[in-house]
């Protein structure tokens, strides 16, 4: 099991989003960037996939200690603090609004076939080319003689 695997575990666990981590890095002074902190839960066959060092993974439990029990003169109860984050992690529950219509049940004549409508866009007609210009003849100054 390698930092990465262990990263991984521990982000699922505690359900983090990369934005809280990148918070939590940033409780130790320890400046990344979301991209970056992507980039060690992608897949290992991953173009832009980076092994995580072991700078990067004492950081992250340093700074998730102060981040769960807070420091000596704030202390925070962990568990208080894993509460907070399932509630974010949740997804919103979906309220019906009063001014939506009952879902229509649907019967097996409902779907017949109608009529072909109109196509939108009518075959061009031919238009008749009217000449502008009248023909002339060009003698050049010249008489031919026919």
């Amino acid at each position: 099991m390698n930092n990465n695997d262990i990263f991984k575990k521990l982000r699922v666990a505690l359900m983090l989003r990369d934005d809280q981590i990148e918070e939590i890095l940033k409780l130790v002074d320890f400046r990344m960037s979301k991209g970056e902190i992507g980039n060690f839960f992608r897949s290992e066959d991953h173009p832009k996939f980076m092994e995580c060092g072991d700078q990067v993974l004492r950081n992250f439990l340093n700074g998730l200690v102060i981040h769960l029990r807070g420091t000596k003169e704030n202390p925070k109860n962990p568990m208080d603090v894993i509460a907070i984050h399932k509630k974010e992690a949740q997804p919103k529950e979906f309220k019906k609004s009063e001014g939506t219509a009952p879902k229509k049940e649907f019967k097996p004549g409902d779907f017949k076939k109608k009529p072909a409508a109109k196509p939108k866009f009518a075959a061009k007609k031919p238009v008749k080319k009217v000449e502008i210009v009248e023909k002339v003849q060009y003698k050049n100054g010249k008489n031919k003689k026919d």
